[in-house]
């Protein structure tokens, strides 16, 4: 028995073992684990070219930059577009001029098979920032604030939107897009909700897309960092009102939840690589002007081994011309 447990003990410490002496054997036993398709790309969308904190594209850039996706095998692409003008309920957004309507037109207009989603939120919007429409009272108007969101969401899918993105994290807004959408007769157009942990890493985004609310940093539905169980509860939640996928930001503090989720749900699990996190974990390279972005392949390979379908990121170029 002894001698059989011993082989066995030795046998299992071979089998675990990294092999790493020959290249061609790493090559064969190490399969990529991270490639472009893994990467929707993110485009922060202005009227005019603005030096802003985080990089941002026009209507007039965005074929270049999408056809260069394309080219790299990046099958998706997360818009945000900012508006210069801004009202009390956030209907501006509705209006088929709108720079989110034409934004999504350029992409499909120049990749078609692309897929196109959306950010459905108000916080561009609304003259406050805020990401829900205000009462009378200054309280957040819940009923409204769905009204809103779903006639958005129907919006985007009529300018040829194949994923809408609720972002406020106002429960209910995800049935109300849902419904909405199905009886505008775009069924086959996917919901994928925001499940946010506040976090000082969307600062970057806020002042680029002028979207910081005036009373502060808005925290009224977004959920405690030390709330794991209130994350997953809630990502549930919007699945069962009709969530086809789910957004997981900032992705870097979501792997725990990440995990958790993908044993309770087969819906496809997207991490968001927000703003700060690509303003700390990339750098330029002085000497050959490239990003560097090798902390980001390892945070999404990470991603990916934990249960991710895909991470958004505003580096999917410069990665996707890595692994490539």
């Amino acid at each position: 028995m002894t001698v059989i447990a011993h082989h066995r003990s030795r046998t299992a410490a071979r089998a675990t073992s990294p092999l790493r002496s020959r290249q061609a054997v790493r090559n064969l036993l190490e399969p990529q684990t991270l490639t472009p398709a893994d990467l929707s790309m993110v485009l922060l969308v202005t009227e005019e070219p603005a030096d802003r904190p985080m990089p941002t594209v026009t209507l007039a850039e965005i074929p270049a930059v999408i056809r260069e996706a394309a080219r790299l095998g990046i099958r998706s692409v997360k818009l945000f577009a900012e508006s210069s003008e801004r009202d009390t309920t956030g209907e501006i957004s509705l209006a088929p001029s709108s720079l989110m309507a034409r934004a999504v037109h350029a992409c499909k207009d120049t990749a078609p098979a692309l897929a196109v989603m959306t950010e459905t939120c108000l916080c561009s919007y609304t003259g406050d920032g805020a990401c829900y429409v205000t009462g009378r009272n200054g309280r957040p108007d819940v009923p409204a604030t769905i009204e809103i969101t779903a006639k958005q969401a129907v919006a985007h899918a009529d300018a040829g939107a194949d994923i809408v993105g609720p972002a406020s994290m106002v429960l209910g807004t995800v049935g109300g897009a849902r419904k909405a959408l199905d009886q505008s007769g775009h069924d086959g157009v996917s919901v994928m909700p925001h499940v946010i942990f506040w976090s000082s890493l969307y600062d970057g985004f806020r002042l680029t897309m002028n979207a910081t609310p005036k009373a502060g940093v808005n925290r009224e539905f977004q959920i405690n960092p030390g709330r794991a169980d209130q994350f997953v509860d809630t990502a549930l939640r919007m699945e069962e009102a009709g969530a086809d996928m789910l957004l997981l930001e900032p992705a870097q503090f979501t792997a725990d939840v990440l995990a958790t989720l993908r044993r309770q749900t087969h819906a496809p699990l997207f991490p968001f690589s927000v703003s700060g996190e690509y303003t700390s974990m990339t750098r330029v390279e002085p000497e050959t002007g490239r990003r560097d972005v090798r902390l980001l392949v390892e945070l999404f390979t990470m991603l990916k081994r934990a249960g991710a379908s895909g991470s958004i990121t505003y580096a999917a170029l410069d990665i996707a011309r890595q692994l490539t």
